[in-house]
């Protein structure tokens, strides 16, 4: 079988198989395929360009593949985080005082991401903070969440 490929696996082969992984490329919407079909079409022009032998022509198909969906995952796919959920938060997050906080007493802040699934909380601090101040989480306390002005 490799024999007879090797034979008759003629540089335009490889252009036509590269053409039909683009072509299923456009159905499919993976991008998968886009990186394989690129690759064929570069080996057809690489073997017009200098001849040789099959497993030659198989082994930079194969790394120009596994470079083109390595390159993939590494710039092109999307990286966005959804900025909802129950723990999509870090102690950095910022919000705005909404009821005057009184040092050791309760006010509310309304955040600028949700915290644990809610973006108004009650809070504490542990100095005056008015209305309209920006804050940032200093701690998690249950029901309760400790602030800091910037």
């Amino acid at each position: 079988m490799l024999e007879f490929l090797s034979t008759n696996l003629l540089w335009w082969h490889w252009i036509a198989f590269g053409l039909i992984l683009l072509t299923l490329e456009m159905f499919s919407g993976t991008f998968l395929m886009l990186g394989l079909g690129t690759s064929a079409i570069i080996v057809g022009v690489i073997e017009v360009l200098f001849p040789m032998t099959l497993e030659m022509q198989l082994t930079i198909w194969l790394i120009l593949s596994v470079l083109a969906i390595a390159l993939w995952f590494k710039y092109m796919r999307d990286n966005r985080v959804e900025q909802t959920g129950q723990s999509n938060y870090t102690l950095e997050t910022k919000g705005t005082v909404t009821k005057t906080i009184e040092p050791n007493s309760r006010g509310e802040v309304k955040f600028d991401l949700p915290v644990l699934g809610n973006t108004t909380w009650i809070a504490t601090s542990k100095e005056e903070l008015p209305i309209n101040t920006r804050v940032k989480i200093i701690e998690v306390k249950g029901q309760l969440i400790e602030v800091a002005s910037l």
